[in-house]
């Protein structure tokens, strides 16, 4: 509590009172030598007199001045020798109080604690890491971690870096614990090695990225959780998600893909083990996707609300994963009204997807080159519990990606800060976080040996699988070596004898559970492996 001044006491006004005297005779008597020295006039002599005085007075200003900012000097020079992330730790007595006084520096001229509160020397120790230098240390009284993140900006220049240099984690011993990770070097200079099976398993959740620290970051779960992925073209952002699916193959296990291609040929890699692989930019696709998906939520509901009415405990569902490439594509129409309705109707699908599917395991991964306000509807990616934003130009843009309220939140990270020449870099924000990270950079050996692995499972489990109309069939192609197979062919097979084609066709159907398409040549309709294969995946 601060405490009041005591005013000045009787004898202190008696000893002004006499020095103002002595100054009046001093100045009268100095008045009196010059002018009878000088033969000058009263008002000449008072003219020279406050003049010299007042030369003198600005003399003394000029040198206090130079030596006030002379004084005020030293401790930045002595601050710059002991802060940078190099210094030694050491935990002798006098290094230790140079480092609390450079703490107590930097924290109190970036504006986190108050000029009269210092950082002590028994709470704050020096970790050196090979990246960096962690500093751990006690805020005063009425500080927390927030005041730090607030300024972390201020705090970087205060160390002669920028804001990506610094990592801030907040201990959970108390709000005034911080730990302040500042680089050598800007993040990612040096690109860490991707991870092995092993290190994707024994991740607690699924890996996205490698943080500045080389550390695995990622997410606890997807389980009720999608993720919108933004930022410019050519800024890694295929990459990126290839190496997420390629650890949620690992990591997951068994589910089920679902994969729109709007880039044509950014996630060809997955097409032989998705239930459904579209490479496509028409809108009337996304909307097909969404009718089927949004089918599978209903029926899972329907399972769900069942199992609550009976007393029984909740179904397990298979993990569905929906991703989109260059999903601002999709919402775009050509200006015709039939293209408008279209994506009126896919707005209000993906709307409902995203925001209903969680509950029931679908999630939906959105990625778009194109952040931009018309890109992604809002009714749509205000849905999204976790977001990612690549290397963006504008402010603006990354609260397309990362949400409106976004550099309102604790220690944002502007995307715009990040070096675009290092691809795959991006801001995850997720539970209220944002953590710098890289995307997983696979070679394509290894995501063909995770894919062929996934393939040889899938097939395992359909030979294990009773017998059925729809595994015969697919024994029946596969024994034949065939790809595609006829309905005229396979009907007799499955023990339909209908002589008309279009009941054949219909009962067929109805018996294997998905539509005929169109041959090779669009002469006969019939069935794909690949269709068969997952629909027999695929559980409702």
């Amino acid at each position: 509590m601060a405490t009041r001044k005591a005013g000045p006491s009787e004898e202190d006004i008696w000893g002004q009172m006499a020095g103002a005297i002595g100054v009046l005779v001093t100045v009268t008597a100095c008045l009196a030598a010059v002018k009878h020295k000088l033969g000058l006039p009263w008002w000449g002599a008072v003219a020279l007199v406050v003049g010299v005085l007042v030369l003198l007075g600005y003399a003394a200003w000029w040198i206090r001045r130079r030596i006030t900012r002379y004084l005020a000097s030293q401790p930045q020079k002595q601050t710059a020798t002991v802060l940078p992330q190099d210094a030694p730790a050491v935990e002798t007595t006098e290094p230790q109080a140079a480092i609390d006084q450079g703490l107590t520096t930097v924290l109190s001229r970036a504006g986190v604690i108050g000029q009269d509160q210092t950082i002590l020397a028994a709470d704050v120790t020096v970790e050196q890491l090979d990246v960096g230098t962690v500093y751990k240390f006690l805020l005063p009284p009425g500080r927390t971690a927030d005041d730090v993140a607030s300024r972390l900006g201020s705090v970087a220049s205060m160390f002669g870096v920028t804001r990506l240099h610094l990592k801030l984690e907040k201990s959970r011993r108390s709000e005034r614990h911080v730990h302040l990770l500042v680089l050598k070097e800007p993040p990612f200079t040096h690109p860490f090695p991707a991870p092995t099976r092993e290190q994707i398993r024994a991740f607690e959740g699924v890996p996205l990225g490698h943080e500045v620290t080389g550390e695995l970051y990622g997410v606890p779960t997807f389980e009720k959780a999608s993720l919108l992925v933004g930022g410019m073209t050519q800024m890694g952002k295929t990459t990126l998600v290839n190496g997420l699916i390629t650890c949620l193959l690992i990591a997951y296990g068994d589910f089920d893909l679902y994969l729109l291609d709007g880039k044509l040929c950014g996630l060809t890699e997955f097409q032989k083990i998705a239930v459904r692989y579209e490479a496509s930019d028409d809108p009337a696709v996304l909307e097909s996707m969404l009718d089927e998906l949004l089918e599978r939520v209903d029926s899972r509901y329907l399972k769900m609300q069942a199992a609550k009415q009976n007393r029984q405990p909740a179904p397990a569902f298979t993990p569905v994963f929906f991703i989109i490439d260059e999903a601002a594509d999709f919402y775009v129409d050509d200006g015709s009204k039939e293209s408008q309705e279209i994506v009126r109707r896919c707005e209000d699908k993906s709307r409902k997807l995203v925001s209903k599917s969680l509950e029931s395991g679908i999630s939906t991964i959105m990625m778009t080159q194109r952040p931009s306000n018309d890109a992604i509807p809002v009714k749509v990616r205000d849905q999204f519990l976790y977001r990612m934003c690549l290397y963006v130009a504008a402010k603006g843009t990354a609260k397309v990606a990362l949400g409106d309220s976004y550099f309102e939140t604790v220690a944002p990270i502007h995307p715009a800060l990040m070096d675009p020449s290092i691809k795959g870099q991006a801001v995850l924000f997720a539970g209220g976080t944002s953590t710098l990270i890289r995307g997983f950079y696979f070679p394509d050996q290894f995501i063909w040996g995770v894919v062929d692995e996934v393939i040889e499972r899938q097939q395992k489990t359909i030979e294990k699988a009773p017998e059925s109309p729809l595994t015969m069939a697919i024994r029946m192609m596969q024994d034949q070596g065939v790809e595609f197979i006829a309905t005229e062919d396979l009907a007799p097979a499955v023990g339909i004898t209908e002589e008309n084609a279009v009941e054949r066709g219909k009962k067929l159907g109805k018996l294997l559970g998905i539509p005929s398409v169109k041959g090779p040549k669009g002469a006969r309709r019939g069935y794909q492996l690949a269709d068969l294969i997952a629909a027999a995946k695929t559980e409702s």
